[in-house]
């Protein structure tokens, strides 16, 4: 590592920085940026939909399980999420159905949930915050809905490599 500072580049960890690839690190720092600041966005977004003491999970989680108004089972949602950890999400759906936002029905073995009107209208209120506080700020940006879709795509990419890399680095 130098002592020489690189202004050009901006990291977090500068001693994860690569000579193959210092754009990994830059990457990695500005998706660790966006993520928080998007689990901030969703907590402030749910106050001011009336919601409060929801983690960013729990939003997520009730998204979902409101997603097309199909009933999800856990595992269901820990799949589309890209959760492992089935614990935490049962947690978040426990704690759904607790505020009335979601229920559970039983078919067989299997518990499928979905929204009550409770969580029906959180989200239609989410939404509406969603559309005024964030989606008509995104016209004062240079970014076409196109280039926001191929970053969406490119993230759903690397997405697969950090799996496949998580894959490597467990079983070293």
């Amino acid at each position: 590592m130098s002592d020489e500072q690189d202004f050009g580049t901006i990291v977090s960890s500068s001693h994860l920085v690569s000579e193959l690839s210092s754009e990994l690190s830059e990457f990695e720092y500005g998706l660790t940026i966006a993520n928080n600041s998007f689990q901030r966005w969703m907590l402030h977004c749910s106050s001011s939909s009336g919601v409060e003491g929801l983690t960013p999970l729990d939003v997520l989680v009730v998204h979902h399980i409101n997603h097309r108004e199909r009933p999800k089972k856990v595992s269901d949602i820990c799949f589309i999420l890209n959760q492992e950890d089935t614990h935490t999400i049962a947690y978040s759906v426990r704690k759904l159905v607790g505020q009335g936002m979601i229920k559970g029905s039983k078919q067989g073995k299997e518990t499928f949930y979905r929204t009550t009107e409770q969580g029906q209208n959180f989200c239609r209120k989410y939404r509406e915050v969603r559309e005024a506080c964030l989606v008509e700020s995104l016209t004062a940006l240079s970014l076409s809905n196109e280039e926001i879709g191929e970053v969406a795509k490119a993230l759903r990419t690397l997405s697969g490599i950090y799996d496949q890399a998580s894959r490597a680095a467990a079983s070293l």
